[in-house]
């Protein structure tokens, strides 16, 4: 399901977030619902709309999206005499508009197209690029110190692109899902990776698997080719030629014992069965080895080793990790555990008299107020947090701005931000946003804050506004900053602010279910 939905995203220039939505997805609590699905792509502020329409509206439905066909989720692009729907199961197939209409069931998932133009294939390929430039660089240096013929420069190519098929396979094999090995290994019904590479792993070794071989193989050729081209080639080749008995295991268990092909482990086997037959149709094969032939290859076998064994467990390790924190996610993203964690305010009694800054839609289900201090280091980080959340989610969240700050301490010199502040938002409130940010995001010191803004004088209205801010704090023993509410209730210490985005649908459907009970 989430290849088809990364596979949807990528199909309307989203291709960005397409990890970013696989961690929001994976880690849903209600994963993997349709709810699971929209709602991620409101968290990524993707506009999209999940709806049952009339069969005979398809026409006027998008080109390409997400739909239930025989209960289960698939993509849909449109064409023009055919639809060509993606399944988990199946692959691609192209249908009839008749046949869809049979087998689906009206409901549909569609986003609005991303219309900026994103610079990803540049990305995409400044990424690749910097894992070619050392094989590249190793590569040149080898033809500036090596001679180099025909013979050598094919068994250089070859095992070259076998240690980059070999890395994909162990990629797939730990886990580390990518979208150019899903393609290449669901070709076809008949193919899967996962079926063959899986294949008696409980028989295998705890430090190495029959899916690290070629990665070896391959690698320790690589080097040794680089370090004596020809003599590094034959014997590459005789251990090719020796090789072809697991190749033949290989296809045999393929065809007849899974019935399931995996094309990378069949690309490594033409690789090594051309490298065989090209040492065997040569004279080269007729040469007996000498140690200066086979001491690059055991002494690069020798080192791949022990760094692969050290690479392999950091990875493991990394993507239990991964897994880990997202079962966290999941638990965390619990509007229940949410709920039951968020204490409510003890006196609210004048709370909404209160008049501090305020940011965002007023008419919000989400009202969210944050209770700072100039002086206090961490309300720098919550007032980023919050503020970004007004400007990313800005109909759903209305921030108000509060400060606790003694306004008979005369000595303290950070009162006067405090006191600009709320004069800045009843004289100039168009400035506010400019003037807060200057002191919590970039962070301005005292003496330039001060210099920059400037007031002729503050007003007793002013003075009366933080006297009762303070003392309200005061009331509810909020000896402390920053103070979190969310509607009225105490945001838990246990979330992080930027983790409110995550409940947002959930505090419409909370307010929704209220209202429906009242009327």
């Amino acid at each position: 399901m989430l290849k088809l939905i990364q596979k949807f995203l990528q199909i309307n220039r989203y291709s960005e977030v397409k990890s970013e939505f696989k961690d929001l997805f994976l880690s849903h609590p209600n994963y993997p619902s349709l709810f699971a699905i929209t709602d991620s792509f409101d968290l990524l502020s993707i506009e999209n709309a999940a709806v049952r329409v009339p069969k005979e509206q398809i026409v006027d439905l998008p080109s390409n999206f997400l739909a239930y066909f025989k209960d289960e989720l698939i993509l849909v692009e449109k064409a023009k005499n055919f639809v060509r729907i993606n399944t988990m199961k199946k692959g691609s197939q192209k249908i009839s508009y008749d046949k869809f209409l049979l087998d689906w069931n009206g409901v549909i998932v569609a986003i609005e197209p991303n219309n900026v133009v994103a610079r990803e294939n540049l990305r995409v390929e400044l990424s690749w690029l910097k894992y070619f430039v050392p094989f590249l660089l190793l590569g040149g240096l080898s033809f500036f110190y090596n001679t180099y013929n025909v013979f050598s420069i094919i068994f250089l190519l070859t095992s070259s692109l076998g240690l980059i098929v070999s890395t994909l396979i162990v990629q797939e094999k730990l886990g580390f899902k990518n979208s150019v090995i899903s393609n290449f290994c669901n070709l076809s019904t008949n193919s899967s990776c996962n079926s063959v590479l899986g294949f008696n792993e409980n028989y295998e070794n705890k430090w190495i698997s029959f899916s690290d071989l070629p990665l070896l193989f391959f690698g320790a050729s690589f080097i040794a080719i680089l370090v004596q081209p020809l003599s590094s080639s034959i014997f590459v080749g005789f251990l090719s030629l020796l090789a072809i008995p697991v190749i033949v295991s290989s296809i045999w268990i393929q065809k007849f014992e899974l019935q399931k092909w995996c094309v990378m482990c069949l690309m490594v086997s033409f690789l090594i069965f051309t490298q065989s037959l090209i040492w065997f149709s040569s004279d080269l094969f007729t040469l007996s080895f000498s140690f200066s032939a086979i001491f690059p290859y055991v002494f690069s076998l020798a080192l791949l080793i022990p760094i692969w064994f050290v690479v392999k467990s950091a990875a493991k390790n990394v993507l239990d990790n991964e897994n880990s924190l997202k079962e966290l996610k999941k638990f965390k993203r619990n509007y229940s555990l949410l709920n039951f964690l968020s204490k409510k305010v003890t006196h609210t009694n004048g709370f909404e008299d209160l008049r501090g800054l305020n940011f965002g839609n007023r008419n919000a289900v989400v009202r969210l107020t944050i209770v700072i201090s100039p002086s206090c280091v961490h309300c720098h980080k919550t007032f980023q947090e919050a503020f970004d959340l007004v400007l990313k989610f800005p109909d759903k969240i209305y921030l108000t701005v509060l400060f606790n700050i003694n306004p008979e301490n005369v000595d303290n010199p950070y009162k006067a931000v405090v006191e600009r502040l709320l004069t800045i938002n009843r004289l100039t409130p168009g400035k506010t946003v400019e003037a807060i940010s200057d002191w919590h995001i970039k962070k301005m010191s005292l003496k330039r804050w001060l210099k920059k803004w400037q007031i002729e004088n503050v007003s007793m209205m002013i003075n009366q506004e933080i006297n009762k801010q303070y003392e309200w704090c005061s009331k509810n023993d909020f000896n402390y900053t920053p103070v979190k509410i969310v509607n009225e209730k105490l945001f838990p210490n246990e979330y992080e602010l930027s983790e409110l985005k995550y409940f947002l649908n959930d505090f419409v459907d909370e307010k929704e279910t209220i209202l429906e009970r009242i009327a």
